[in-house]
């Protein structure tokens, strides 16, 4: 079985900017070159499952106009991690503190304090992975962390304890990768 992973497009807020769960638009016109691209790409039938922030629920949008043999829901397990004060904040402008009390701890600490540690997130997201059918393509539209999230997952690695156990690496705005979820 293979998973499609798909980015949402480049969000419309300053680079630079914590915007994990704040839910901002995309980019309409990337969206929709994003759209097309992916459109040509799928197979028939795919079932797609989105994040419900809108810059996600936008792209399945236009995607589903131009392939209504596509079925769509929401799920919002699929949401990016939730970063609680920090949201909305430039990177820069929080406390050097906060973020080494974050790294050090990085399972177990609430990033932004009220937000959610790397534990809860993975286990959020562990279980709309787990629950993917087995013998159906499935088509996720979400954001970076959560496929980073997902391509930890596809590894067997259930639960991250150290910060430089996270991958740095994601598709950029608008791109997608596949996992073969085979032997899972």
């Amino acid at each position: 079985m293979k998973l499609w992973l798909v980015r949402h497009a480049q969000p419309l807020i300053e680079a630079g900017i914590c915007y994990g769960q704040l839910d901002v638009a995309a980019d309409p016109d990337a969206t929709a070159e994003c759209a097309r691209q992916l459109a040509l790409q799928l197979p028939r039938s795919l079932c797609v499952v989105t994040s419900p922030l809108q810059r996600c629920e936008q792209l399945a949008t236009v995607l589903l106009g131009l392939r209504p043999d596509l079925t769509c829901k929401t799920d919002p397990r699929l949401k990016e991690m939730d970063f609680g004060r920090w949201e909305g904040r430039a990177w820069q402008s929080i406390d050097p503190a906060e973020l080494r009390a974050w790294t050090t701890d990085f399972a177990g600490h609430a990033a932004g304090r009220d937000g959610e540690s790397v534990s809860r997130f993975m286990a959020r997201v562990r279980t709309a992975f787990d629950a993917l059918p087995e013998h159906q393509e499935t088509l996720w539209i979400t954001h970076a962390g959560v496929i980073r999230a997902v391509e930890l997952l596809g590894q067997g690695v259930r639960h991250v304890e150290r910060a430089n156990q996270w991958p740095l690496e994601a598709p950029k705005y608008g791109q997608w990768r596949t996992l073969d979820l085979q032997n899972r």
